[in-house]
C-alpha cells in the first residue's frame, strides 16, 4: 500500500472521529435534534473500521499511535474552520511536532 493511500485513511479516520464526536457534542450541548447524535455514533463506528484498512503489516500500536499524530493537527484545523477559533503558533508548533513524529512511527524504514 501506498504512503498516500495510507495517509488518506489517517485523515478519513480523523474527519469521522472528529466529525462524530462534534455531532455527539452538538446534540449534548447544544441540545441539536437526536439525528445528530445517531449520524455521530455511526461516524464514530466507522472510525474504528477505517484504520484496519491499514497496511497488513502495520501493527495496532504503530497505527494508533501515528493516528494520534495526525489527530492533534485536524483537531487544530477543525477548530479553525468549524468552530473559528484561529490557531497560535504553540498550537501550529505542536501540530507540526506531532505529524513529524507520526510520520516517523509509521514510515520510517525498518531494517
Amino acid at each position: 500500500m501506498g504512503i498516500i493511500k495510507s495517509i488518506f485513511y489517517f485523515i478519513l479516520a480523523g474527519l469521522f472521529e472528529i466529525g462524530g464526536g462534534y455531532l455527539i457534542w452538538i446534540w449534548l450541548r447544544e441540545g441539536k435534534s437526536i439525528i445528530c447524535a445517531v449520524i455521530g455514533a455511526i461516524a464514530l463506528i466507522l472510525y474504528g473500521v477505517i484504520p484496519t484498512l491499514q497496511p497488513q503489516n502495520a501493527n495496532f500500536g504503530r497505527v494508533y499511535a501515528t493516528y494520534g499524530g495526525i489527530f492533534i493537527i485536524l483537531s487544530v484545523l477543525w477548530g479553525w474552520k468549524v468552530d473559528n477559533i484561529i490557531p497560535d503558533k504553540f498550537d501550529l508548533i505542536g501540530g507540526i511536532i506531532a505529524v513529524i513524529g507520526a510520520l516517523i512511527i509509521m514510515y520510517a524504514p525498518r531494517g
